[in-house]
């Protein structure tokens, strides 16, 4: 006999008591606070599991069985805790900054009234900074920093790595870039695909010309907590909480470095970072005062509004992405009959913003509209390739996971976890399990866009986050800008140098989309040189609106 999901998560909630620790294992107002709410109780995930299953309706009751007969391997998956990473916490750091020192400091502002000189709340935050020896570990000449944020009243500690620009420190832009997943290291962005130097299988290091640092200064960080370096007693499982911690770590970081604070401050990321780049810019311009120089963000091959996007995995795996079709007609012909319910459960979603909306709207377009394409063995990263190496499809991530567990490279870091993993799968389900995976956080962007240019770009034969689903939720964005920017151009876009075409881009009204040829899920990894180009010229100013 089955019992229904809904109920087996209603005795399990009633019969636990204390949650027992599991093994590791793969908007508008509205969007934020209806989140925030959750992420504030996330550390006694129980007793909020058992605050939502109070408030299920019959019908969420109802769809939510529904998809777990339809699919019981993945709802028997559910996973709400994981295990805290084991680390061993250092005593010496060159520098660390208080975020109650802070914000402890008041200023006169013009009307003579006193107000904080920085908004947030920041005194359970500190940030511990190393300086890194260049010669160490060689991955670059440039000045380093790495370290840990840690917000002490919930015991979670951020890992960051900071390289200055190879140009111009003194002036170039600050970018901070976050690996998506959820719950995949942004390290493996650096050491990879856009960093100043790349792990090869003999484990040695590579020189990258086309690193992002060429002329900007780069933050890699590790988010949310128990990824990569970074770790935690507690759990964070949906974007929102992240926002706050990266908040505070950037405003620690450039108090302790104000000679960053007054260059430009740009947003950058992929995959997954499609959900955290509009909740963690919202956060930042909430703040009136702030020392954070926020002047645009670029998202990479993202997932930002599902209800748009999952339309477009039935094209780019037929053969209308401008690569040859992966899957069979009768493949093809599946994913269309799955669309309408799959559109109809992420409405429901959308309608409701509720977790247990979202959770089986994520399962059921997850299995009917991506799993027809992982089950046929193809990169789902890359439409050209098979899947190889790791169960991410790419050696690279084991040449990089062996390197960054090596004591020396530890030791130079000031790394504190045990044992680095270039993906945390308990993560990825968390988020999913929580609903984050549907949430509509593109109704954040128009907010955004009102204060500084957002650029989305897409490499043309990724399928998990493809150009198409890019281009039509950009294009079908409700903001004042929509009918100007719909009616934009597509162009070629070329190298300035060589005249080569890269791919083609279009933009109006603060907002740009960008089409990188013959590139990947991972841009800078597939086209180095025409990724450094496109950011170059971002960064530059060249597509903001005048």
């Amino acid at each position: 006999m089955k019992v229904a999901a809904s109920a087996l998560l209603i005795g399990a909630a009633a019969a636990a008591g204390i949650p027992q620790q599991q093994p590791l294992q793969s908007a508008k107002e509205s969007v934020l606070g209806a989140v925030s709410d959750k992420a504030s109780s996330w550390s006694k995930p129980l007793q909020n599991l058992q605050h939502e299953l109070k408030h299920l309706t019959t019908e969420a009751r109802q769809v939510w069985d529904e998809v777990a007969l339809m699919f019981p391997e993945a709802m028997s998956q559910a996973s709400f805790f994981s295990l805290p990473k084991p680390h061993t916490k250092r005593s010496t750091w060159d520098f660390v900054t208080s975020g109650k020192a802070v914000q402890d400091v008041w200023v006169t502002d013009d009307q003579g009234a006193k107000r904080r000189e920085i908004d947030g709340s920041l005194e359970a935050f500190n940030l511990r900074t190393k300086k890194v020896d260049p010669k160490k570990l060689g991955v670059d000449k440039v000045k380093q920093y790495s370290g840990y944020l840690d917000n002490e009243e919930d015991d979670k500690h951020l890992f960051y790595w900071f390289f200055e620009s190879r140009n111009d420190p003194k002036n170039d832009p600050v970018v901070l870039w976050l690996n998506g997943g959820p719950g995949c290291s942004s390290l493996t962005g650096l050491l990879m695909e856009l960093g100043p130097s790349f792990v090869n299988e003999k484990g040695k290091l590579d020189y990258n010309p086309s690193s992002w640092n060429a002329n900007a200064s780069v933050i890699f960080l590790d988010q949310p907590v128990n990824v990569g370096y970074s770790y935690s007693g507690s759990s964070v499982s949906n974007t929102i909480a992240a926002g706050k911690d990266v908040y505070a770590l950037l405003t620690l970081f450039f108090k302790q470095f104000p000679e960053y604070a007054k260059q430009d401050f740009h947003i950058s990321g992929e995959s997954y970072a499609g959900h955290y780049i509009p909740v963690f810019a919202s956060e930042i311009l909430s703040h009136k005062n702030r020392n954070i120089n926020l002047q645009s963000v670029l998202i990479g091959n993202g997932l930002t509004d599902g209800l748009t996007q999952y339309e477009y995995y039935r094209p780019m795996a037929c053969g209308d992405g401008g690569w040859p079709a992966v899957l069979s007609p009768q493949e093809c012909t599946s994913m269309d009959n799955a669309l309408p319910r799959c559109l109809s459960l992420i409405e429901n979603c959308y309608n409701s913003e509720s977790v247990w909306s979202c959770v089986p709207a994520s399962i059921y377009c997850n299995n009917a509209m991506i799993g027809p394409y992982q089950r046929s063995g193809r990169n789902p990263y890359d439409v050209r390739k098979d899947c190889k190496g790791s169960s991410l499809c790419y050696d690279e991530l084991d040449w990089i996971q062996e390197y960054l567990n090596r004591k020396d490279v530890m030791e130079a870091l000031g790394a504190e976890v045990d044992k680095y993993d270039s993906c945390n799968f308990d993560i990825n389900r968390n988020f999913l399990f929580q609903g984050d995976w549907m949430q509509p956080f593109h109704r954040l962007v128009p907010g955004i866009l009102k204060e500084i240019p957002v650029l989305i770009y897409a490499g043309d034969a990724d399928f998990i986050c493809n150009w198409l689903g890019n281009l039509a939720w950009s294009t079908a964005l409700e903001w004042p800008g929509q009918s100007k920017y719909a009616k934009a151009p597509m162009e070629d876009l070329k190298l300035l140098d060589d005249g080569t075409n890269i791919g083609a881009v279009k933009s109006a009204a603060n907002f740009t989309f960008v089409r990188i040829h013959a590139g990947g899920h991972m841009v800078p990894y597939d086209q180095p040189v025409a990724s450094l180009e496109m950011v170059n010229r971002w960064l530059g100013g060249e597509w903001f609106a005048s």
